[in-house]
């Protein structure tokens, strides 16, 4: 078995509590980096603006393909 089948077999026990709890992982996670690295904030905020829509694109397109 691969880490990707196991991965998926995890990720369907969560419940909508669980994934409504993640981004909120990714916020603080995003804070302390940003806390460890001030130089982080100079960056363009356009950077982080295609960043957010390139990761956002698979997403999108899982959902709405079927």
């Amino acid at each position: 078995m691969s880490i990707f089948q196991w991965a998926n077999q995890k990720v369907k026990k969560f419940t909508w509590i669980d994934v409504k709890l993640l981004p909120l992982v990714g916020i603080c996670g995003g804070l302390v980096l940003a806390k460890l690295i001030p130089s982080i904030l100079g960056i363009n905020i356009w950077w982080f603006v295609v960043i957010g829509i390139l990761a956002l694109l698979r997403p999108y397109y899982t959902f709405f393909k079927k």
